[in-house]
């Protein structure tokens, strides 16, 4: 399994904890917007290494911009939950060399 997909299973069960109505703006208040912060820093990591692999950028970009507008209250809960299920998915695709490796190799 490569670094990008397990950033992106990372990132995507975060945004999914996050999405959580009580839980995820119990950790976001009660951290004072910390959770944010950190979650836009990964999601650049994860998309320049992505983008560095030639894979599926959506989720990354997803979460970019759910970082910068998750301070709205309801706004934030439906892009988490979005990105989540972005993420997730991206994440459970083979990677494009581990597929290709998998066919030379048989």
């Amino acid at each position: 399994m490569s670094t990008t997909r397990i950033l992106k299973w990372v990132s995507g069960g975060l945004e999914a904890i996050l999405g959580v109505p009580i839980l995820g703006a119990t950790i976001i208040l009660g951290l004072l917007w910390i959770p944010l912060g950190v979650m836009l820093a990964l999601h650049i990591v994860t998309l320049v290494l992505t983008k560095k692999d030639g894979g599926d950028t959506t989720g990354s970009i997803l979460g970019i911009i759910t970082s910068c507008v998750a301070w709205i209250p309801f706004v934030g809960m439906v892009m988490h939950i979005i990105t989540a299920i972005f993420l997730m998915i991206d994440a459970s695709k083979a990677d494009d060399y581990e597929s290709t490796n998998y066919v030379k190799a048989t």
